[in-house]
């Protein structure tokens, strides 16, 4: 091999070899994505739209949520899955889409395979909210009033994260319930505020400002403790369940294949974010509290949330309600 081409190799072998830590120095160079599976106005937008904006002024690029609603979150989640490895699309993941749903149908979209986990962001418990008019005030009421009304109750559900905590209950105090589906929390509490529904499981960030406001009224949260920002309601297990739980999380993934140096410094901007005193606070008080970890530990936390859903859903045979 004559000299000059040798020379030509390994500059070339030298320049590939740096180009992934460059890559990461440089990201990121133009706007990202962060994709929400389901429509504004629920939890999961919430906590990628209050991220979104912190990134963007963290690290001098747009970030910009792009809400891609319908089939509990499928659609959203795939388009994620298959987006380029880059690091420029993101999407704010949460346990339905991740643990639930792939459990209850196939989907086109493996969440043990198809992406590269960056971080937790939260956790929180699902409240039971009924409408202010509904005569029940506790869970026990509610379920004697459902008991003397089978099937004449209707339950709203945006997705898998809020229909298979009801159909657990559903299944544990012998009740009947008609589900109302929905293609996203905000229409789904709208329905129930307007009293086109009776009752809804949704995750405490998009159900607290309207509980406060006396538009909701919440009788049980669905954690293994109550909530702090709703602290005098009682958890469902304390009402006579012992051992229903069913806590929810959001996070942030990538494609899978996305350089590790990119997903770490995404881990170390997002982690900055949750850290900060008034982000903290605005998510203590929505509902949700603010947790954060490795790339590695979120996915070992997807990999026991899918495992154990598996098992509920198939020990209740609520697979076939789906």
């Amino acid at each position: 091999m004559p000299k000059s081409h040798a020379i030509r190799v390994i500059t070339l072998g030298l320049v590939l070899a740096s180009g992934a830590p460059r890559a990461a120095d440089d990201y990121p160079s133009k706007p990202v994505r962060f994709i929400s599976p389901f429509s504004a106005g629920g939890g999961t937008d919430a906590v990628g739209r209050i991220i979104a904006a912190r990134l963007s002024d963290m690290m001098g690029r747009s970030f910009v949520v792009d809400n891609r609603g319908g089939a509990d979150g499928a659609i959203g989640t795939e388009i994620a899955a298959k987006s380029t490895p880059d690091g420029y699309t993101l999407l704010v993941a949460n346990m339905g889409t991740f643990c639930m749903t792939p459990n209850l149908r196939k989907t086109p979209y493996d969440p043990l395979r198809d992406f590269s986990p960056v971080t937790q962001t939260t956790a929180s418990a699902s409240a039971l909210v009924v409408h202010p008019n509904l005569s029940a005030r506790t869970l026990k009421e509610f379920i004697t009033l459902a008991k003397t009304k089978p099937g004449e109750l209707n339950y709203g559900a945006s997705s898998n994260a809020t229909a298979l905590p009801m159909e657990m209950l559903i299944t544990m105090a012998g009740m009947r319930l008609t589900r109302v589906a929905y293609k996203g929390t905000g229409p789904a509490i709208i329905g129930l505020m307007s009293g086109e529904v009776h009752v809804m499981f949704s995750g405490a960030i998009a159900t607290v400002p309207h509980v406060r406001g006396g538009r909701l009224r919440a009788i049980a949260v669905a954690g293994d403790k109550r909530a702090r920002a709703m602290p005098d309601v009682p958890t469902i297990a304390e009402q006579g369940y012992p051992g229903y739980e069913a806590n929810s999380w959001n996070g942030i993934v990538a494609p899978a294949a996305t350089p590790r140096t990119i997903v770490n410094k995404l881990n170390a901007a997002i982690v900055k974010v949750l850290q900060m005193r008034d982000v903290r606070e605005h998510m203590i008080a929505d509902g949700a509290e603010p947790v954060h970890n490795t790339p590695d530990e979120f996915a070992a936390l997807i990999a026991a949330g899918h495992a154990k859903w598996a098992k509920v859903i198939n020990a209740a045979g609520l697979k076939e309600k789906f």
